[in-house]
């Protein structure tokens, strides 16, 4: 029997499983996928989750369903390439002929004292439940600091002062404007639909350190009832500690294919690969189409075709409930139009998958 072992049931996981399911597969395979959650979580929501505009239940999509699919619940500890084996915790040892690694990312805190102690998360759905709890237990009137101000500082920040608009919100950014990997124009129209709603923009701030309840913007005490981290990604723990070539971001360098140089039977997909886009769901999905193609050639022992760049149809982000931002086909997209777009997506993928 051949086992391919796909680590992760996120956005890329999610899509090999469904491309490969809707093909003919060899008769002596087995598929292994192993979580440590019994569901796929969709991670482009944990902002509503946190914020306590979506509920738990909301964001959780089944895995799929099929004869050839086990479902391993643990925790991984390691990965051996050389002996073909991934070591989870309780000493279990899991073999494999393919691996497909998909483990994603964890907050980058850039050095920052206390940050990583004192500074809440989003990055998965553990963390973005306690993060609900913690947020939505504050009194009246308490402060709440979002350090970043990409797209989830963003959505975060709009989101809870939809949930709550008691609170008041300061979002803290590097940048003279805000979203400055979007056109302009984008980001003064958020920069303007915050002001409108009194939710504080810090530009050109330095977090240098971060205490309980104070952050540190150039030196100087802000105090905050609470202070979520949203400035920063980097790979899952167990693929920075893998003794294979990787950029600057600690994303592993591949092949043509999405496979390791020297280590052909191992692809990468979603945030721990290094691809030239940033990392989102959307570049998870697609590039995994790709991966399921090439394995399922290899499987009938054919030469993979020579895989097209990856294209980017667009990206889009939320502003509460019912206005939003993004840019699609290269156009600059503002209000409800965009908001509609990305419910719609949504509800696609919810109703799609699983």
């Amino acid at each position: 029997m051949k086992r391919l072992v796909l680590l992760g049931g996120g956005y890329g996981g999610m899509r090999i499983l469904q491309k490969l399911f809707s093909s003919d597969l060899p008769e002596d395979l087995t598929i292994t996928l192993v979580d440590r959650n019994p569901y796929h979580s969709m991670k482009t929501e944990y902002y509503a989750l946190a914020a306590g505009t979506a509920s738990d239940h909301h964001i959780r999509v089944q895995f799929p369903v099929h004869q050839k699919l086990e479902i391993k619940y643990g925790e991984i500890e390691s990965i051996d390439m050389d002996a073909n084996e991934i070591h989870l915790k309780d000493d279990e040892t899991l073999a494999y002929d393919t691996l497909v690694i998909g483990l994603g990312c964890e907050d980058k805190y850039h050095n920052v004292p206390g940050a990583d102690v004192h500074t809440l998360s989003i990055q998965t759905i553990d963390s973005s439940r306690r993060t609900y709890e913690t947020l939505n237990n504050l009194g009246a009137n308490s402060i709440v600091g979002i350090v970043g101000a990409g797209l989830s500082g963003v959505e975060l920040a709009s989101e809870l002062h939809e949930s709550r608009p008691d609170l008041q919100v300061k979002l803290f950014d590097r940048g003279h404007t805000i979203l400055s990997a979007f056109p302009e124009r984008l980001g003064k129209y958020v920069q303007s639909w915050f002001e409108e709603r009194s939710v504080e923009v810090v530009s050109e701030s330095n977090i240098t350190k971060v205490e309980p309840n104070t952050l540190f913007n150039h030196g100087e005490p802000v105090h905050c009832d609470s202070i979520v981290w949203t400035a920063g990604i980097q790979p899952n723990k167990i693929v920075r500690e893998l003794d294979v070539e990787k950029d600057p971001q600690q994303r592993i360098i591949l092949n043509d294919y999405h496979s390791i140089p020297n280590h052909d039977n191992v692809f990468v997909v979603g945030d721990c690969a290094s691809l030239p886009h940033a990392p989102s769901a959307q570049l998870a999905e697609e590039q995994a189409e790709q991966i399921a193609l090439v394995l399922q050639k290899q499987w009938k022992n054919e030469t993979p075709p020579a895989l097209p760049p990856i294209k980017i149809k667009g990206t889009l982000g939320s502003l509460g409930s019912k206005h939003g931002f993004g840019v699609m086909a290269n156009r600059p997209l503002t209000g409800r139009v965009p908001r509609l777009l990305k419910s719609g997506i949504l509800w696609m993928y919810k109703n799609h998958n699983g």
